[in-house]
């Protein structure tokens, strides 16, 4: 008798155990760095807002879940998320490989590319060899850090990174930069069409390194979480297919953000 009601104390043991890990996810926490706008920012009411915000409220609702934003650094979004602390990273985050390697990702969202800026007329290019003797500022724990310390550093380059994207403008305006790379699309409409970029500009060509800028953002996951990703896919599958995606981007963007 002690035998079977062991068996059945084990038996309703396992059955609760996997209750507890089928997750209904009626609520969905993202992870976002809200320095970089148009993709994340802050509005003057203290709010978040932007194109990845405004694609994440959209998915949550198709699933039914409550979104909950957590502000977090860039640098430090993978750790956070493999340590629970959100669901799922939503902050203009490219598919990378080396990424790839750590944690899961969803459809593509959007692809940028990145591009260096610095002063009007400043002659600068993105090769090391125009380059070299200056310094360039890139945001902690993007490919854009990840490109500049792997092709220029060692030829002469200083890489400096910095906690969020709006320290980075702060010293290059400031003169304590030569030049800053980051995401074309979030340097145009972030920071060029700003009071506080008239005096700066694009320089070069795009920089194409998929190896290591990727083809694309999407929403970082935990890999043990299928059942999200799969939820998540088919959200973003319908937005794009039922017109909404492109309505959320027209407020934005007067270009094809989700690119090719």
């Amino acid at each position: 008798m002690k035998k079977l009601i062991a068996a059945v104390a084990i038996a309703a043991l396992a059955v609760s155990a996997g209750v507890a890990q089928a997750k209904e996810w009626t609520t969905i926490r993202f992870g976002v760095d809200a320095s970089y706008p148009p993709f994340e920012s802050k509005g003057q009411d203290g709010k978040l807002k932007g194109f990845d915000i405004d694609l994440g409220n959209e998915i949550c609702a198709r699933v039914k879940a409550k979104c909950v934003w957590v502000e977090n650094d860039f640098d430090g979004m993978i750790p956070a998320l493999k340590a629970k602390k959100f669901d799922g990273v939503l902050s203009s985050m490219s598919m990378t490989p080396q990424r790839e390697e750590q944690i899961a990702f969803t459809k593509k969202l959007f692809n940028t590319p990145t591009a260096l800026v610095a002063k009007t007329g400043s002659g600068l290019l993105p090769t090391a060899e125009s380059l070299k003797g200056k310094t360039v500022g890139v945001e902690q724990g993007t490919i854009q850090e990840t490109y500049a310390k792997t092709h220029w550093a060692s030829k002469g380059v200083t890489v400096t990174p910095y906690q969020n994207q709006d320290q980075v403008y702060q010293d290059l305006i400031s003169g304590r930069l030569d030049a800053a790379l980051q995401d074309k699309v979030q340097a145009e409409i972030g920071f060029l069409k700003t009071p506080r970029g008239t005096s700066f500009q694009i320089v070069g060509k795009d920089l194409d390194d998929p190896k290591i800028l990727g083809e694309g953002a999407g929403i970082g996951l935990r890999k043990e979480d299928k059942d999200l990703k799969e939820k998540l896919d088919k959200a973003i599958h319908e937005i794009r297919k039922d017109g909404t995606y492109q309505k959320i981007a027209n407020k934005y963007f007067d270009f094809d953000v989700y690119g090719k």
